[in-house]
């Protein structure tokens, strides 16, 4: 069972920023180097999917773990609240036309598991209609991931007292100020119907595809926890060239 107030939110012991900051750097060498054959050999759609409590780092992290890559072979979609389009289709239609061809990158700013977050939260569907959603999601994490689609699901795990700070940060500076909506303070006061149903996400969804928890706090060690992951799952794959 997962509980997330008891998995640590910050870097671990001994982690120093400094030193975690130079191994992003070769991180980000060794990122730009597998994306080139990545794209070359035309073989692996890799998605990645950033979900997290609002002010978790999801914007942070894609701007400072994918600075090196080549746009030509990276996408980045942000699921916001459905259109009234969208509305009018199956939850999963408007995630279709964003996953990744064959040797492309494509990061989900917010996910499908939006759709069972919200509404849990918010009471706008039954049970029943929710209880559907975390299914067709399995089965549709596995059929992607059938045809050959190599999925990282990443949570960005901050604390209470952290996610306060950044809202007041939004609140005051200048450059963050845009960002700030009333709605951030209202939605924090939901903060354990969130966790809580970010846990049965965390535990129930495609558990052959884990998610990866990562301590947010410190935004350093979140973009390194991030790159190593995406470079450790690159270099499992073998890429090469084609001849």
């Amino acid at each position: 069972m997962i509980e997330l107030d008891k998995i640590n939110t910050s870097a671990p012991d001994g982690a120093k920023k400094k030193a975690m900051n130079r191994e992003l750097t070769a991180l980000h060498k060794r990122l730009f180097s597998l994306q080139n054959v990545l794209y070359a050999e035309g073989r692996h759609p890799i998605l990645i999917i950033l979900q997290g409590m609002d002010t978790a780092g999801k914007d942070g992290a894609i701007r400072h773990v994918f600075s090196c890559v080549n746009p030509m072979g990276c996408n980045v979609k942000s699921f916001k609240a459905p259109t009234e389009e969208e509305q009018n289709h199956d939850f999963l239609w408007r995630i279709y036309p964003y996953l990744p061809a064959k040797g492309m990158m494509q990061i989900f700013n917010r996910s499908h598991y939006e759709d069972i977050l919200v509404p849990s939260i918010h009471g706008t569907l039954s049970t029943a209609a929710i209880e559907e959603r975390y299914h067709f999601i399995n089965c549709f994490e596995k059929q992607i991931q059938a045809s050959g689609t190599v999925i990282l699901k990443f949570f960005l795990h901050i604390s209470k007292k952290e996610q306060a700070k950044r809202i007041e940060a939004r609140k005051q500076d200048p450059h963050k100020k845009w960002k700030y909506d009333k709605s951030d303070e209202r939605e924090a006061k939901s903060w354990e119907a969130y966790s809580r149903v970010y846990e049965s996400i965390l535990q129930r969804c495609s558990p052959e595809i884990p998610w990866l928890v990562v301590p947010a706090d410190q935004k350093w060690y979140r973009n390194y926890y991030i790159a190593n992951r995406i470079v450790e799952q690159l270099e499992n794959l073998n890429l090469k060239y084609p001849s």
